[in-house]
């Protein structure tokens, strides 16, 4: 089974939007028998996804190191929970783990982990694709702002098509039915 490894927030967001939004993607996960590797929390858009694979029958994998077991409130329904020493453990664990990666809204530790997988990419680590799912403009200045670095010659084309940018639910599907 691929796995795709989704960055996002702890947190819920302002209203219902992005919860709604984690729960559709967990449907299409399971419909396209793609399984979850996350951050292992069960709050915010985190646990929203992760709950949503598991209502309907998917494999989620969650890494979370020891120290924000209880701040993060670690999911105890998973298919695996893995509980790493530190935050760069569990970076590597989720990077190890996955056969791409999703951005999803989220704080400063989601483009921490969105940021290195694509510095990682970039100096050839590895080779896996990374997208970064833009609903609703969430990351419209972000993507602004790294085509205005490439075009001051801070970041090279090439690696800035690193990144591909999803702008809806049927171009996500896309990608999953592909098998990521």
């Amino acid at each position: 089974m691929k796995k795709l490894c989704i960055f996002c927030g702890s947190a819920s967001g302002q209203g219902t939007k992005y919860i709604e939004f984690g729960t559709k993607i967990g449907e299409l996960l399971v419909q396209y028998k793609i399984g979850l590797v996350y951050g292992g929390a069960s709050i915010g858009l985190m646990g929203a996804i992760a709950d949503s694979v598991i209502k309907n029958g998917g494999h989620v994998t969650g890494v979370i190191p020891r120290a924000l077991v209880h701040y993060e409130v670690a999911h105890n329904g998973l298919s695996e929970l893995i509980v790493t020493e530190n935050m760069h453990q569990r970076k590597q664990m989720m990077y190890d783990c996955a056969d791409a990666f999703l951005s999803l809204p989220g704080g400063m530790g989601t483009l921490d982990e969105m940021f290195e997988v694509l510095t990682w990419t970039q100096l050839k680590y590895h080779e896996k694709p990374s997208y970064i799912f833009n609903f609703d403009g969430f990351y419209d200045s972000l993507l602004s702002y790294l085509k205005h670095s490439q075009s001051e010659g801070f970041i090279k084309t090439d690696h800035l098509k690193l990144l591909t940018e999803i702008k809806d639910l049927g171009s996500l599907e896309k990608l999953l039915l592909q098998g990521i």
